[in-house]
C-alpha cells in the first residue's frame, strides 16, 4: 500500500474521531437569574404568575429541591460560582461597588477557564459585577483590564456592576461600547462630580422615585436614581427598558456564532433585580406589578433561547443549567409597588428570609439542568451549590481543579444518579449557617433581627439556632436547647472549616 495514502488515511481517521468526540461534548448555558426567589416559578409552586418556558425546562430536566447559591447576596454569590471557593474565606468580596477591582483570580483556575482547558469557546453576557480592572481607578474611556477575558472568558458583553449603580454602560470585550471620545466618562463613589442632576436634589425629574435610605438617590440615568456619581458618556448610556433584549441579542449571536463548535455560555439576567423596568410588551402582563412583569420578560428571554437552540439542531446536547445568585427582595430602593401588588404571591415560597437573610430563604434557589442527551425528567432532593460546578467540570473533563477547595465533584448528582450531593454546605450573610445530614446551625449574632428596609427576616438571633429541615424548611422551631450535642457537633465542623482560610 502506498504510504502517503496510508498516513493521510490515518490522519483523516484520527480527524474525524477527534472532531466526533468534540461534538459529544455538550454546549453548556447557565442562565443566572438575579434575586429570583425560590417560590417565584409555577413550577416551584407559584399559583399567582407562570413561567412556562422555564417550567418547559424544568418538566424536560432534573428540578432540584436543595440547590444552593453559596451568599444571601449577589457578589459574594457570583465570586464562589467562579472560583470554587466560599467568599468568605476572602476579604473584598462583599457587594462590590461599581468601580471595584477585579476580585477573581486570572491564574487560569475560574471556571470559564476549565471550559477553555477542555476546548470550548466561552461567553459572557449579562451581569458581571465581580470588579475590573487591578484598582478603584481606572480610565473607563480605554480598554478596562484585566476582567473578564482574563478569568477565561473569550468573548464578554457586560454592564460593570448592577443595574442600580454607575457605569450605566454597556462594555464588549473590555470597552465601552458607542463612546464618544469628546465625551469620557468619569466615575466616584465618594463624591458628587459632573452637573448631570441627583435624585436626591430633583426627585421631579425621577420616573421611578427613590426609596428612603437605600442610597438609589444620586446620578439620574434614564430618569432613575443611582447608586453612585458619572459624568460623560452620554450617547454610552443604556436605557433599563432595553436591557434584556440587548442582552439575549447578544447571547444569540454568540450561539449562532459557535454552533459548529462546543460553547460555554454564561448568561447573567438582570431582572427581576431593581430597578424593574420591563419592556413595553410585558408592562402590566403579570398583574404583579413591575417585579411581576420582569420575571415574565426572565422567562420569555429562556424561551428564546430555547427556541433558538432547537432551530439549530442543538438542544438535545445542550446543558441548560438555570438558577439565581440570592433569593428574593421585594422593597429594595425604589418604590415600584412590590409589596402593594404581592397579590398574595409568595416570592420564596414556603422558606423564611430572602436577599440579605441567613435563613432559607436567602440560599435556596431554583436550581434546574437540562440535558435532554443525557438527563432523565425527575425531582433531586440532592444537596448541591453553585460552587460544584467548577469541580463537576472539571472531573467530567478529566481535568484538575487548583484552589478550588470548596467545590465539589458532584457530577452524579447533577445528571440523576445520585441523590445525596454533597455532605455538608456553609450558608453566608453577615454571618454563616452549615447544614449537614439537612440539621441546620445558624451562628449567634448580634445583627437586626428583621430588616425595616427590605421588610426581610434576617435569620439574626444573639443566640445558637438548630433547625431540622426535613421537618421544618421554614425554619420555626428552633431546637438548640433540645440537641444541644448536634449545636456543638455543627459548631466544631463550621470551625474546622473556617480555619482553612487562616
Amino acid at each position: 500500500m502506498n504510504h502517503k495514502f496510508l498516513l493521510s488515511f490515518i490522519l483523516c481517521v484520527a480527524y474525524f474521531n477527534f472532531y466526533a468526540s468534540a461534538q459529544k461534548k455538550p454546549n453548556v448555558i447557565i442562565i443566572y437569574a438575579d434575586d429570583l426567589g425560590y417560590g417565584d416559578l409555577s413550577c416551584y409552586g407559584a399559583t399567582k404568575i407562570k413561567t412556562p418556558n422555564i417550567d418547559a425546562l424544568a418538566k424536560q430536566g432534573l428540578r432540584f429541591t436543595n440547590g444552593h447559591a453559596t451568599a444571601s447576596t449577589c457578589t459574594p454569590s457570583r465570586y464562589s460560582l467562579m472560583t470554587g471557593r466560599y467568599a468568605w474565606r476572602k476579604k473584598g468580596t462583599g457587594v462590590l461597588p461599581g468601580d471595584a477591582a477585579l476580585i477573581i483570580p486570572t491564574d487560569n483556575t475560574a471556571l470559564p477557564s476549565i471550559f477553555q482547558q477542555a476546548g470550548y469557546k466561552t461567553g459572557l453576557i449579562g451581569k458581571w459585577h465581580l470588579g475590573l480592572g487591578n484598582a478603584v481607578e481606572k480610565d473607563w474611556n480605554k480598554e478596562v483590564k484585566p476582567g473578564p477575558k482574563e478569568v477565561g472568558f473569550d468573548y464578554s458583553f457586560i454592564f460593570p456592576a448592577t443595574a442600580d449603580r454607575v457605569p450605566t454602560v454597556f462594555m464588549e470585550n473590555q470597552l465601552v461600547v458607542g463612546l464618544d471620545p469628546n465625551d469620557p466618562i468619569t466615575v466616584d463613589y465618594k463624591n458628587p462630580i459632573g452637573t448631570d442632576p441627583t435624585g436626591k436634589d430633583h426627585p421631579d425629574l425621577l420616573k421611578m422615585p427613590a426609596e428612603v435610605n437605600h442610597g438609589h438617590n444620586q446620578t439620574i440615568v434614564n430618569g432613575v436614581g443611582r447608586i453612585g456619581y458619572m459624568q460623560g458618556g452620554k450617547l454610552a448610556r443604556w436605557t433599563d427598558e432595553e436591557l434584556p433584549f440587548t442582552f439575549l441579542t447578544k447571547a444569540k449571536n454568540f450561539i449562532e456564532d459557535h454552533k459548529e463548535e462546543p460553547f460555554f455560555l454564561y448568561y447573567a439576567l438582570t431582572e427581576p433585580h431593581v430597578p424593574r423596568l420591563a419592556g413595553t410588551m410585558f408592562k402590566g402582563k403579570s398583574e404583579l406589578g413591575n417585579r411581576g412583569d420582569v420575571i415574565l420578560q426572565l422567562d420569555w428571554a429562556v424561551g428564546e433561547i430555547t427556541k433558538q437552540l432547537k432551530y439549530l439542531g442543538l438542544a438535545k446536547n445542550t446543558m441548560i443549567i438555570f438558577s439565581s445568585d440570592n433569593g428574593p427582595v421585594i422593597m429594595d430602593g425604589y418604590e415600584d409597588q412590590g409589596f402593594e401588588k404581592l397579590n398574595g404571591h409568595t416570592p420564596a415560597g414556603s422558606l423564611r428570609g430572602g436577599k440579605y437573610s441567613i435563613l432559607e430563604g436567602g440560599t435556596r434557589e431554583p436550581f434546574i439542568i437540562s440535558w435532554p442527551a443525557k438527563i432523565k425528567p425527575g425531582v433531586s432532593g440532592a444537596l448541591v451549590s453553585q460552587i460544584d460546578f467548577l469541580a463537576s467540570f472539571a472531573g467530567f473533563f478529566n481535568l484538575e481543579s487548583k484552589n478550588a477547595i470548596d467545590s465539589k465533584n458532584v457530577w452524579d448528582a447533577f445528571i440523576g444518579k445520585d441523590q445525596k450531593g454533597r455532605d455538608f454546605f456553609i450558608e453566608q450573610s453577615n454571618q454563616l449557617a452549615i447544614v449537614k445530614d439537612n440539621w441546620k446551625y445558624i451562628r449567634p449574632s448580634k445583627g437586626e433581627v428583621f430588616y425595616k428596609l427590605t421588610h426581610t427576616d434576617s435569620g439574626n438571633l444573639p443566640t445558637a439556632q438548630l433547625y431540622n429541615l426535613t421537618d421544618d424548611l421554614s425554619e420555626k422551631n428552633n431546637l438548640a436547647l433540645k440537641y444541644p450535642e448536634k449545636v456543638k457537633e455543627l459548631e466544631a465542623l463550621l470551625s474546622t472549616e473556617e480555619a482553612k482560610t487562616k
